[in-house]
C-alpha cells in the first residue's frame, strides 16, 4: 500500500508529490498517461512562465524540467504511459499501461492532478460544414512546437482564452497570416500581457462582441463568416464578415478532466466543474485531494505550484493524523463574483490563514472586495481593476474566522465614479 498516489504528472501532480515527500511521506506513486512527466508544460515553449515562483521567466518545459530535476533527488516512484482507469471510494486506484499491465493500487491518500481539456467545436455549436481545418488552439500547438507541422498558413482564431492569444503569435512567427481573433463577450478571456504581446504587437485585430456564424469549405476550410452578436449573444443579421482562411482555431474554453472525480462519487461544484474542495484541497470523499487545473482552471502554473503544495503538505498530514476536526463554513460567490475556491473551510483548521481564489464574472474598474459573514463585514480588499480573464485571490487571517458558522460571501463592490 502506498502512502499517496497521485494521478498526473503536469506541474501540479510534481510540486504535490515533491510537497508530500518533503511532508514525511516516504511511499510515494506518481502515474502519468503520457510517455514523459510535465503535462501541458512540454509543449508550451514560450517564455512567462516562473515569474511569480522562482522570480524568474522561464520556458514551459524549463519551469516543468526543474521540479523532474527535484523529483530525481527522492525516492517518488514514477509510471509513465500508465492511464488510471479508477479511483474507489477506499481509495483503491485502477491503472493500466503496456508494461506494466492492468495493475489495481491501495493507497492511504490520493491527489488528483489531471488537469484540464479544451473544449471543442461540438461543445459551442458552430454552424456550418465540416472540412479539415478546424481545431483545438491546444491541439495546434502540440502541431507546430511538439510533432513540428503547420495546421495552416491563413488563420482565424474563435475565443480570445490565453492558448489562443499564444498561438496567434506562434503561427505568426512561423509564417502564416493571423487574419483575426473573434470573441462573442465584451471583453477578452485571456491575460492583459498576451493580448498586448500576441496581438497588438502583430497587428492582429481582435473583434469583441463577434462570433464565427458559418464555416464554409469541402475538403479544407475556405471561408469563415464572422457577425457581431448583441448584448444577449445572438448573431445580428446584416454583420457579417467573410474571411478567406484555411484554417479554424478554437480558444473557447477550458474544462477540468473530472470523469475520475465524478466516477469516485465526489461532490463537483457546478461553477467550476472540478471538485468541491476544503481550504486544504481535500475533497468531499475523505483522503483524496484535488489541486491544479482539475480543480479550477488556473491562469499562471506559479499559483498551480503553490495550490498542489498545499495539497500535498495536507495530504502527508492526512496520512498522518487523519480527517481534520471541526465544522465547515461554506463560502458564497456574491456581486460579480463567479466562484471561490475553496468553496468550505474549518475554522478550527486553519492555522494563521487561508487563500481564497476567485473569477469576477464581468470587467470592474476601480472596486473593493468585500468579505462578509452575515451582516459583518470581516475584510475588504481594494482594487484598481478587475476581469474574467485573470483569477483573483485574497487571503483571509485565521483569526477573522474563528467562531464563524453558516455562510461567507466574497463579493465586489464597484466605486462609483
Amino acid at each position: 500500500m502506498y502512502d499517496l498516489i497521485v494521478v498526473g504528472g503536469g506541474p501540479a501532480g510534481l510540486a504535490a508529490a515533491l510537497a508530500a515527500w518533503d511532508n514525511g511521506l516516504r511511499s510515494i506513486l506518481v502515474v502519468e498517461r503520457d510517455r514523459e512527466l510535465g503535462g501541458i508544460l512540454n509543449q508550451c515553449i514560450h517564455n512567462g512562465f516562473g515569474l511569480t515562483y522562482f522570480k524568474e521567466e522561464l520556458t514551459g518545459p524549463e519551469y516543468a524540467h526543474r521540479f523532474v530535476e527535484l523529483l530525481r533527488g527522492t525516492g517518488i516512484e514514477i509510471r509513465t504511459d500508465t492511464m488510471v482507469l479508477d479511483v474507489t471510494p477506499d481509495l483503491m486506484v485502477h491503472m493500466t499501461g503496456p508494461a506494466s499491465g492492468y495493475r489495481v493500487e491501495a493507497a492511504r491518500s490520493v491527489i488528483l492532478a489531471m488537469g484540464c481539456r479544451e473544449r471543442a467545436r461540438g461543445a459551442i455549436g458552430t454552424p456550418g460544414s465540416r472540412p479539415a481545418g478546424v481545431l483545438t488552439a491546444g491541439a495546434a500547438q502540440r502541431y507546430v512546437n511538439v510533432e513540428g507541422y503547420m495546421p495552416g498558413k491563413r488563420v482565424v482564431i474563435l475565443g480570445s482564452g490565453d492558448i489562443g492569444l499564444i498561438m496567434a503569435r506562434r503561427m505568426s512567427l512561423e509564417g502564416a497570416k493571423v487574419l483575426a481573433c473573434v470573441e462573442v463577450m465584451p471583453y477578452s478571456g485571456g491575460l492583459t500581457r498576451n493580448i498586448v504581446q500576441c496581438l497588438e504587437d502583430f497587428g492582429i485585430p481582435l473583434y469583441l462582441s463577434h462570433t464565427v456564424t458559418d464555416i464554409r469549405g469541402r475538403d479544407r476550410v475556405e471561408q469563415v463568416v464572422v457577425s457581431r452578436v448583441d448584448q444577449n449573444r445572438r448573431p445580428i443579421p446584416g454583420t457579417e464578415m467573410v474571411f478567406d482562411c484555411d484554417t479554424l482555431l478554437l480558444s473557447v474554453g477550458l474544462i477540468p478532466e473530472n470523469e475520475l472525480t465524478k466516477n469516485a462519487g465526489i461532490e463537483l461544484d457546478p461553477r467550476t466543474k472540478g471538485a468541491v474542495v476544503y481550504e486544504n484541497m481535500e475533497t468531499s470523499l475523505p483522503g483524496v485531494f484535488t489541486c491544479g487545473n482539475v480543480t479550477h482552471v488556473h491562469d499562471l502554473v506559479d499559483f498551480v505550484t503553490q495550490e498542489s503544495q498545499r495539497a500535498g503538505a495536507a495530504a502527508a498530514e492526512y496520512v498522518r493524523s487523519g480527517e481534520p476536526a471541526g465544522e465547515s463554513v461554506s463560502l458564497r460567490n456574491g456581486d460579480a463574483v463567479s466562484y471561490t475556491v475553496p468553496q468550505r473551510v474549518r475554522p478550527g483548521s486553519i492555522d494563521k490563514s487561508v487563500n481564497v481564489f476567485f473569477r469576477v464574472n464581468r470587467i470592474c474598474g476601480r472596486s473593493e472586495i468585500v468579505v462578509t459573514a452575515g451582516d459583518r463585514r470581516l475584510a475588504a480588499f481594494k482594487r484598481d481593476r478587475l476581469a474574467p480573464g485573470e483569477m483573483e485571490h485574497i487571503t483571509l487571517p485565521g483569526k477573522l474566522l474563528q467562531g464563524i458558522t453558516g455562510e461567507i460571501t466574497v463579493s465586489v463592490k464597484e466605486a462609483l465614479e
